[in-house]
């Protein structure tokens, strides 16, 4: 009787330890995925880059630009519908975003390109998708973005022949839960 007692709970144990085990690699899925994405540019996630590359080839590309507003009270678009830049030359785009309530809003741009294959060569110096937004009400904001296409892009198989990029964000709210927690006597 003892026995079984024991190989009971020691499979109690370890099915316990596997869900709790489960449940952490679920909770931790998104932020490693996220993070593999930015650093591979997996999935058309553009990369952020420290530093304009040295080399800049006779190629042009064309870049389009799409904006999206999900669930928020705003208009957002960028003021050129395309850009033509050569690889490894660095680009600057604006943006206009107006609050069209009469209450502050917090927002942050999600954002990604298309052919995906570009993703890990298309990448950016400068860009208000890094930071949440806070925009108040009535208020229009111009905000840049500084970018570059790596010039390793041309010799890639997969992304040699590509001629256009579509760079794409979406503003969305940022919820209660994920803002930062203050500190300090208020």
């Amino acid at each position: 009787m003892g026995l079984k007692l024991k190989s009971a709970n020691a499979i109690a144990l370890v099915c316990a330890g596997l869900v709790l085990t489960m449940t952490g690699a679920a909770f931790a899925a998104v932020p490693l995925y996220k993070m593999f994405c930015q650093v591979t540019g997996f999935d058309g996630t553009v990369r952020r880059a420290d530093a304009a590359p040295d080399q800049i080839l006779d190629r042009m590309v064309t870049v389009r630009f799409d904006t999206n507003v999900r669930k928020l009270p705003m208009t957002f678009h960028a003021e050129q519908v395309t850009q033509q830049v050569r690889v490894g030359e660095t680009g600057l785009a604006y943006f206009d975003v107006t609050n069209t309530s009469d209450q502050p809003i917090q927002a942050r741009a999600a954002y990604n390109v298309v052919p995906e294959s570009t993703g890990a060569y298309f990448q950016k110096l400068q860009c208000f998708c890094f930071d949440d937004q806070t925009i108040a009400a009535g208020e229009t904001r111009k905000f840049p973005v500084q970018y570059f296409v790596a010039p390793e892009m041309a010799t890639d198989a997969e992304t040699r022949g590509v001629q256009e990029i579509t760079l794409s964000y979406t503003f969305y709210p940022v919820s209660e839960d994920e803002k930062p927690a203050t500190t300090g006597a208020g």
